[in-house]
């Protein structure tokens, strides 16, 4: 498969070295040793109970950019670099945890005094470098920001539910964690091997991240995103676009919003429809000049979202590569069968134009670390519409496809296309289909994707051949963290048309 090659350029506000470099395992990129699992498994007959806390999995650290808010535009560009180093720094701390088991082992602080303590002074020269940075532009920084700095090690199957408070703010946790009950010889022994990767050499998927859908209860998934968002009362069309299914094989690891300006901002691999000059570099001026992939030339809008790949031991394009393999993200590279975009409208009444170049940015790429306030991809199997998951991949039957649908947030601020954390200037409808105070209804992008996927086998604790989104090294990737992203670049005409259609109660495309 190719990929995005349009000419990097070097930032001006902030260079960032995108991640570590590789520890080269053979002639692959590094091997993400997988030290966890469920704490009830059966391993080749025999069953081993372990303590949660004796497997330190991965790195959990407060998310700085959730929190920041009050960002003048003219240092948006720096603030963003930083909070890409910031990930970047996750990403290399997530390396070494899993490449010094054998040091852990033989220490129980070695964690903490390691990994933890030094990571957390890097977050906070950031950190203050982030305030200086937005007083400087004549914002006003939240001075308790220091307090995100500290970070802490925790299993895979503890899901942080609640984001960053209580205990998500201590830099220990870390002495039961590292005493060598879970970190010895059985699985721990430093030669690279492990009894619970799944043979991948790689952290996630697990057997406990999938689910059977005939094991999901119907109608069972809080549905507060807005699943449904037009209804009788309000207005009831919808306008589809169709912009293909990658055919033109553009991926990169990049993130135009959240990490404008930064190679390898993701650190994992995008799938892209609609607009084709899609890297962290685009302007806007970039995005309204580049052809498009929708059949209405009028949509040069993009719609982004991690790849899902099958690990099955295929050396994809980047299976050396910094967002690829290097990072974790392994197997072949799965294309969604059928890419079904579709706006809609509110129960409530009218929507209005979307401006353009807003930018909407919905589900939570650290869910799993942040909690799961943000989480919006809903996974299915075609047949079985009404069992919905967020937090499991499914296992669907022979002749099920398996779909991720994502609705976006359809209330927007009415002033500005873009927010300091990328999301205080959208916001989902209320219980009865209305916005919030001070916003207004627009077009909700609903996207689902059909993928064709042959079914893992689950068996003694292990799951063989499984398929996973790709994501940050640390979210282990967990199908809670699948996310999905839009800029609407399409021209007056063809928004004011999509009004009008859903206004009316049409159905257009």
């Amino acid at each position: 498969m190719g990929r995005n090659t349009r000419k990097r350029r070097t930032p001006l506000a902030t260079k960032i070295v995108a991640g570590a470099a590789a520890l080269a395992v053979g002639g692959g990129g590094l091997v993400w040793a997988n030290f966890y699992a469920s704490a009830h498994e059966d391993h080749g007959g025999h069953n081993r109970t372990r303590s949660a806390g004796a497997q330190v999995a991965t790195i959990d650290c407060p998310d700085v950019g959730q929190k920041i808010r009050d960002v003048p535009d003219r240092a948006r560009g720096e603030v963003d670099g930083e909070l890409a180093t910031m990930d970047s720094q996750i990403t290399n701390a997530y390396q070494r945890l899993a490449t010094t088991r054998r040091a852990q082992a033989g220490d129980s602080q070695f964690v903490q005094n390691s990994i933890l303590g030094p990571l957390k002074d890097r977050r906070k020269a950031i950190i203050d470098r982030i305030q200086l940075e937005i007083n400087r532009a004549g914002g006003k920084a939240d001075d308790n920001l220091d307090e995100l700095a500290g970070c802490q090690g925790r299993p895979a199957d503890q899901q942080n539910g609640g984001g960053q408070n209580g205990g998500g703010q201590n830099d220990g946790g870390q002495d039961d964690g590292q005493n060598g009950d879970g970190q010895n010889g059985d699985g721990q022994n430093g030669d690279g091997q492990n009894q619970d990767d799944n043979g991948n050499g790689v952290a996630g998927p697990v057997a406990d991240d999938f689910v059977d859908i005939n094991d999901v209860q119907p109608n069972s998934r809080n549905s507060r995103n807005g699943l449904a968002a037009n209804g009788d009362g309000g207005s009831t069309g919808t306008f589809a676009t169709d912009c293909g299914v990658n055919e033109n094989n553009l991926f990169n690891s990049d993130n135009l919003i959240a990490a404008p300006g930064v190679d390898n901002g993701a650190h994992h691999t995008h799938d892209y429809v609609g607009n084709q000059d899609n890297d962290a570099f685009s302007s806007d001026e970039d995005l309204a000049n580049a052809d498009t992939s929708c059949q209405n030339q009028g949509d040069k809008s993009t719609y982004y979202w991690p790849v899902l790949r099958l690990q099955d031991g295929t050396q994809e394009f980047d299976a050396n590569d910094q967002g690829g393999g290097a990072e974790g993200n392994i197997g072949k590279i799965l294309k969604p069968a059928q890419a079904e975009l579709k706006f809609v409208g509110s129960q409530q009444g009218d929507v209005v134009a979307m401006p353009k170049f807003l930018r909407i940015i919905t589900g939570d790429a650290k869910s799993f670390t942040n909690g799961d306030a943000n989480a919006n991809t809903s996974w299915s199997c075609s047949g079985f519409e009404d069992r919905q998951v967020t937090d499991k991949y499914p296992l669907c039957p022979e002749g099920s496809q398996v779909l991720r649908t994502t609705n976006f947030q359809s209330c927007w601020d009415g002033q500005n296309i873009d927010s300091a954390n990328h999301r205080d200037h959208m916001a989902f409808v209320q219980e009865d289909g209305s916005c919030p105070e001070g916003f207004q209804a627009i077009p909700q992008l609903q996207v689902r994707l059909a993928y064709d996927i042959p079914t893992p086998t689950v068996e003694n604790g292990q799951v063989q051949n499984p398929y996973a989104v790709d994501s940050f090294p640390e979210q282990l990737h967990k199908p809670i963290t699948d996310h999905n992203d839009f800029i609407n670049v399409m021209d007056e005409d063809l928004m004011n048309e999509v009004v009008d259609c859903i206004n009316r109660g049409e159905d257009c495309q």
